[in-house]
């Protein structure tokens, strides 16, 4: 069974900084990608980054370029998003998701060449005017 657990969530004014961590069960090498994801409210949920536990790729959507980073600590099994110069407008709950090599069922997303289909629970971000 495929766990992710999200944390660093929370408040922060606009123009701050949140380091979201996404720690995934399991090892590293029945991962495929790992991406971030998130929701606002009354809208659809939208893929935010994603990374490749193959070559180590990097993904953005072009609305946070240049402002999120997104790392991975294989050791750990985790990856980060660290997210800079904060809007209002990313405001929503965050979720990390996993394309591993074990297929779940549920909820699928097709991001990057990618087939994200393990969800974690989310963590809230709120950007303050």
């Amino acid at each position: 069974q495929v766990q992710l657990v999200e944390s660093g969530g929370g408040l922060v004014g606009s123009g701050g900084s949140l380091k979201l961590s996404c720690a995934a069960s399991g090892s590293p090498s029945d991962y495929y990608a790992v991406g971030w994801f998130r929701q606002a409210p009354g809208k659809e949920r939208e893929v935010v980054s994603a990374i490749s536990f193959g070559d180590g790729s990097r993904y953005y959507a072009e609305f946070v370029k240049g402002r999120f980073t997104i790392s991975r600590d294989n050791a750990k099994n985790t990856v980060y998003l660290q997210m800079n110069s904060l809007k209002p407008e990313d405001t929503g709950i965050y979720y990390c998701a996993a394309d591993h090599r074990f297929r779940v069922t549920g909820l699928v997303s097709m991001n990057f060449g990618f087939r994200f289909g393990a969800w974690g629970q989310g963590t809230q971000v709120t950007v303050s005017s």
